[in-house]
């Protein structure tokens, strides 16, 4: 994207987000002038940190996933991740916890996963062999073909270089459907579907398409980096910073006024000027807070009809002595799942049998809890939207943790010297997300693809990125998602600065 914009163009990032980030690194790299004003201490958005006593939690995102993604970002800038942070490949990748008693840990080479699934089911390894196989093609030509070409709107797929994907019209079809053509044992089929509850959607109504999170997981791995998701915050941030970003942290937008060439943002400190403006704020917060009426794209009602992913109900805990038998990622899962995502997406409600994960960083790196102790994350998935009261929040967490201690053997009860938690009030809060979902619009079929929000608003000038437009939800696609809104700015009609006027003017 080099030297595509002028020198004097002026673009204004809201929001430091993993999209936010990325849109202002090609940006800059590509000739524009880039500010970035982030409203709270830290960039990262929903990536955030939390440092108390000793302990250092990631408050968002935990699994670094995909590192293709993030080698093909950093190389568009003649970097490596490494330049920023070290990787190490987790082992075992996770390990999971039946509510029956029955535990497995999933090891990151493809002969445990076949020894795993045939231990359940006779023929569900070579069945598992030949899942991962297509998930792998699949996911090549979904990410080659669509993903990274950024086809947000329905005419983008008219191309004969899509031809090859029309076989895989089944993937349109649920996973549900789509795993059961391969594996009927259930616990197995949670294994290949569990994934989707990072693209905030449930087996019943997220695509088939996404079966390809299967490679991301079995075929491609799970990794640590080094620092946390916090450490590749930095690194995004001192990425920018080398490009020529400007970032300024604590600086709330309050208001955007203006059109392509002429915006005015009000901030606490006074009112900057900018030719275009990128908001990594969600498009609903975005219209609903920091536009006039007079030029949002919808109607107010259009963002409460939207399928948004869970929210969460999130413990921050400092525990004191081991927590074995649990690893850097676990899961504990119901043998039916259904009830809870009935509870989620269907008839809301707090999960009476929940599905839940726990990440404790402490046990790849010592340096996020003091010595004898483990740093705990637990997010149980809940439904965006519920009352998330004091008294509720005070009872679920006993709940979780008297069945975290039945189900592990993991008693953490005694032990907690440090404890924050997080939920619906505080997603809503901090971040403006419609209805306090943690992830977003879910990945349904129909807010998917050129069906889910693009990049370019409606008024002249203005432009999106993060997780609501496309590719989606997710650190890595956030990456693509900004790259994406770099690349529309320099495809449109370019505007004229205030310098150009001048000199017409003049002339």
């Amino acid at each position: 994207m080099r030297d595509g914009l002028p020198r004097d163009r002026t673009v204004t990032v809201v929001g430091g987000g993993f999209g936010g980030l990325s849109a202002a690194c090609y940006l800059a790299d590509a000739g524009a002038d880039v500010r970035l004003l982030e409203r709270h201490d830290r960039l990262g958005g929903h990536a955030g940190v939390l440092e108390r006593d000793g302990f250092r939690f990631d408050t968002g995102p935990s699994w670094y996933l995909m590192p293709d993604v993030f080698e093909r970002f950093f190389g568009h800038f003649d970097r490596e991740p490494s330049d920023y942070y070290e990787l190490e490949r987790l082992d075992p990748q996770y390990r999971v916890f039946w509510k029956d008693g029955d535990r497995v840990a999933m090891r990151p080479n493809r002969e445990n996963a076949y020894e795993v699934f045939e231990s359940y089911e006779d023929g569900a390894g070579d069945a598992l062999v030949e899942y991962l196989d297509r998930a792998e093609q699949n996911y090549d030509l979904a990410m080659d073909r669509v993903v990274y070409e950024g086809r947000e709107r329905l005419r983008d797929y008219v191309d004969t270089d899509l031809l090859p994907l029309a076989p895989r019209a089944r993937l349109f079809g649920s996973m549900d459907d789509y795993v059961s053509r391969y594996i009927d044992h259930p616990k197995l089929r949670q294994l290949l579907e569990y994934t989707l509850v990072f693209l905030g959607g449930a087996p019943h109504n997220t695509p088939a398409l996404y079966s390809i999170m299967s490679h991301v997981d079995l075929n491609m791995n799970v990794f640590y980096p080094e620092g946390g998701i916090a450490g590749v915050v930095d690194g995004l941030g001192s990425l920018a910073r080398e490009l020529g970003v400007d970032i300024q942290t604590g600086t709330e937008v309050q208001h955007i006024a203006g059109e392509s060439g002429a915006f005015e943002l009000t901030t606490e400190d006074g009112v900057v000027t900018s030719d275009l403006v990128v908001s990594n704020a969600n498009p609903a917060y975005t219209e609903q807070n920091l536009l006039d009426p007079a030029v949002r794209d919808h109607d107010p009602d259009h963002w409460d009809d939207q399928t948004y992913a869970p929210s969460a109900f999130m413990l921050y805990l400092g525990v004191e002595g081991d927590v074995d038998p649990l690893a850097h990622h676990s899961l504990v899962l119901p043998t039916d799942w259904d009830d809870h995502f009935q509870q989620i997406f269907d008839r809301p409600a707090w999960p009476d049998d929940p599905a839940y994960y726990l990440s404790v960083t402490s046990k790849t790196d010592e340096t996020v809890a003091p010595d004898g102790h483990h740093a705990v994350v637990i997010l149980v998935p809940i439904a965006p939207g519920l009352d998330d009261s004091p008294d509720i929040r005070k009872e679920y967490r006993e709940f979780v943790l008297d069945d975290l201690a039945e189900q592990t053997d993991v008693d953490l009860r005694d032990r907690i010297v440090v404890e924050e938690t997080a939920c619906v009030s505080e997603f809503a809060e901090r971040y403006g997300d419609p209805q306090g979902t943690a992830l977003g619009l879910a990945h349904t079929l129909f807010q998917t693809g050129p069906l889910r929000p693009g990049h370019r608003a409606g008024l002249d000038g203005l432009y999106y990125t993060g997780a609501y437009t496309t590719p989606g939800i997710g650190m890595p696609m956030c990456l693509i998602s900004g790259e994406h809104t770099a690349r529309d700015i320099i495809e449109d009609s370019p505007v004229e600065t205030k310098q150009d006027r001048s000199a017409s003017t003049a002339d």
